[in-house]
């Protein structure tokens, strides 16, 4: 498992720290698990699985995929329920609020825009 959690970790492009503090826990139980001197508990593997869309039995075992599948919703609802959790005045807040704003016409425009750049 030791590995696994490296594995995932490092395809997150995260520091030791940075993965602990996503988790839940300290940095020195990261590096912990990574060394194999310590297994997490149940409770610390739902949490990174969780977090990181990962397949239990993968983390577990190492069969099947590492990732869960996921659709367009389930990744807009995981990060909509991020989003609800920042700050008011934060950016991504602010400028989710002004498209949630726009008419059909602003959408039309902002979507041949994004068709131009596409083509670049």
């Amino acid at each position: 498992m030791k590995n696994r959690i490296k594995i995932i970790r490092t395809n997150a492009g995260m520091t030791q720290k940075e993965f602990a503090e996503k988790i839940g826990v300290s940095r020195n139980t990261i590096a912990t698990y990574e060394t194999s001197s310590r297994t997490p508990i149940d409770a610390i593997l739902f949490s990174i699985c969780r977090e990181f869309n990962v397949n239990e039995t993968w983390l577990r075992t190492g069969e099947g995929n590492m990732y869960l599948e996921t659709n367009p919703d389930l990744l807009l609802s995981k990060w909509f329920g991020l989003l609800l959790r920042e700050k008011p005045d934060s950016f991504k807040k602010q400028f989710v609020l002004t498209l949630s704003q726009l008419t059909e016409d602003e959408w039309h425009v902002l979507q041949h825009i994004t068709t131009l750049s596409k083509k670049k």
